[in-house]
């Protein structure tokens, strides 16, 4: 498997570097819960949405589009097999220690539909809609 590297120097990138890391931390450890699926199938559910690194390489957030007790007891199992995957496919300073939460913003997006859903239709008059 190639090593996939973060370039630091020499070329012009359209975002951060911050930005870089996350997005390939975050295709590596969907790869590879994909691939453990068969070790746990609670793992087969999960959606990564966002990964958030911090500057230093020592911590990073994993956001889960939505994750139970069940689901986070499994990742807590494969915890150090994802750090290690990182380490083996990532050229970085160090590797960080990964936490694992649910994507608030998936939580809000789910608020406003329930909100959106729960406002009664307005009833069409000959003239288009009401007032």
């Amino acid at each position: 498997m190639a090593r996939r590297g973060i370039r630091t120097g020499g070329g012009h990138h359209t975002y951060p570097r911050s930005a870089r890391v996350n997005e390939i931390l975050r295709e590596v450890l969907a790869d590879q819960l994909e691939r453990m699926e068969d070790l746990d199938e609670r793992l087969g559910l999960l959606t990564i949405t966002a990964v958030q690194c911090e500057p230093d390489l020592r911590h990073a957030l994993v956001l889960l589009s939505s994750m139970t007790e069940d689901e986070e007891a499994a990742l807590a199992g494969v915890r150090v097999r994802l750090q290690a995957a990182i380490s083996r496919q990532v050229r970085l300073k160090r590797t960080p220690l990964l936490r694992f939460a649910a994507d608030p913003a998936v939580a809000a997006g789910q608020r406003i539909e329930d909100i959106l859903r729960s406002i009664p239709e307005v009833p069409e008059g000959p003239d288009g809609p009401g007032p």
